[in-house]
């Protein structure tokens, strides 16, 4: 006698976008050409988060000067021109959206000179000047000495950084990240915290 083969758990199945607040959320990214991690990065969780009227923004482009073997963000020797008008398309997008509390990484872009981070910061700014209100949560690079002081100085209202794996598994992460450098990023981060930049 077989056993009855047990249903695969509610949370297991990812839905399929819809609604209007998806529609809303995807007219708004096409119309003032944003990027999103959602997209970029085939997030599983975009329906739910679309359908609540936000996104994870990504700033810098869309294509990632690193290659690590467990991302979906495409990836070239070098990433697409910076867009000077980023930074308002995006503070517009987080006014029309509604949204209170926004949350904006970036691709790896190892092909610029500080790598990203002057843009990074006029992009916090920008949200932060639209409306003082919102807050800005910033998914950062590995960035160095000389690049995070330029994020924290723009003050986001939270700095994070993703390690991504642990010392033992690097190889998955392109050569030029490492957990080192992941360690390194956030001792800057708190040292410039100590010091009064940043959050």
């Amino acid at each position: 006698m077989s056993a009855t083969p047990l249903r695969k758990p509610a949370w297991l199945k990812i839905a399929i976008p819809s609604g209007e607040n998806w529609r809303r959320v995807s007219s708004v990214l096409e119309r003032r050409g944003l990027h999103t991690v959602c997209d970029s990065a085939r997030c599983p969780n975009k329906a739910e988060c679309w359908g609540q009227a936000t996104a994870t923004f990504m700033v810098l482009g869309g294509i990632c000067t690193r290659g690590c073997r467990f991302c979906a963000v495409a990836r070239a020797i070098a990433g697409e021109p910076v867009r000077p008008s980023e930074a308002a398309e995006l503070a517009a997008a987080v006014a029309e959206l509604g949204i209170r509390y926004a949350v904006v990484t970036s691709v790896d872009r190892d092909d610029l000179p500080d790598r990203g981070a002057a843009h990074f910061a006029a992009c916090i700014r920008a949200v932060k000047e639209a409306d003082p209100g919102v807050r800005v949560e910033v998914l950062i690079p590995d960035y160095r000495e000389g690049e995070i002081g330029a994020v924290l100085d723009a003050a986001p209202d939270v700095l994070a950084h993703n390690v991504e794996t642990v010392e033992r598994l690097q190889g998955l992460r392109d050569g030029r990240a490492s957990y080192a450098k992941s360690l390194r990023t956030l001792e800057l981060a708190a040292a410039c915290a100590a010091s009064g930049r940043g959050p």
